[in-house]
């Protein structure tokens, strides 16, 4: 994996910069490659197969709304094990790395959150000139790919709180284990969870409204996603204080 030069005798903010970097340059094929995947395969192939199986009759960049939130999770379980050891053992501290892979998971959440909204606009085009209904065929925070606003905010929410949650999945198997990780399930999964219960939004909306259970105001819901997520982050940096840095294996 490529990652980016610490030299010792930097400053702090260089190498916060380069540990940024280090995760960019490193992660970054993983990244590119899964937007890649999507555009082609969920857009371009998703429009064909509706074109070619009785005529186009609803979004179909719509049917991927569940992907970016649980790929942002994998994302979030790799930076603990791909680059603590890694960064730690140059000099970083381990409350640098922390910030590091927060600055870098929001970045990542950003970055997935825009193409979401661009795509969505591209579709919006594509289908009001070719005369073809832009159904959306899942609940979200909008009503139409128009509000661009609104799709920022409930993919940049989604992902961020799921990039917590992976953060802290990744740091609790690889400092307690297998069964003690199990164990520390609730806590990693608490940024997902309640995003998706202050949200209420894509596949988990139809069985929260038939039980009689609605979003928050969005007030309220947006705020506290962003303290949720925020406290995972912190949690996981607390966790990563007394993890020891192992030596690589092989």
């Amino acid at each position: 994996m490529s990652t980016a030069v610490l030299p010792r005798a930097a400053t702090d903010s260089h190498r916060l910069r380069q540990s940024v970097l280090s995760m960019v340059i490193g992660l970054r094929p993983m990244l590119t490659g899964y937007w890649a995947v999507m555009v082609f395969a969920l857009f371009f192939v998703g429009l064909l197969i509706q074109l070619l199986s009785g005529g186009v009759t609803a979004s179909a960049w719509d049917y991927g709304t569940q992907s970016p939130k649980y790929f942002s999770m994998a994302i979030g379980i790799t930076i603990t094990p791909a680059y603590f050891s890694l960064l730690v053992s140059q000099g970083i501290t381990r409350r640098m790395f922390s910030v590091a892979a927060g600055i870098y998971l929001t970045g990542a959440a950003v970055a997935t959150s825009v193409l979401w909204v661009l795509v969505y606009q591209l579709e919006r085009g594509l289908y009001a000139w070719q005369g073809w209904p832009d159904k959306l065929t899942n609940a979200h925070l909008f009503d139409h790919p128009s509000q661009v606003g609104l799709i920022f905010a409930e993919y940049f929410l989604m992902i961020l709180a799921h990039e917590a949650t992976g953060w802290l999945l990744g740091i609790t198997f690889v400092r307690l284990g297998v069964w003690r990780g199990i164990l520390m399930l609730p806590l990693a999964l608490l940024p997902a969870v309640a995003a998706e219960l202050l949200l209420v939004a894509q596949w988990l909306a139809g069985i929260l409204n038939n039980v009689g259970y609605h979003r928050p105001p969005l007030v309220v819901a947006v705020p506290s996603v962003l303290v949720v997520s925020a406290l995972g982050l912190y949690a996981g940096y607390r966790l990563l204080e007394p993890m020891a840095v192992k030596p690589p294996k092989g």
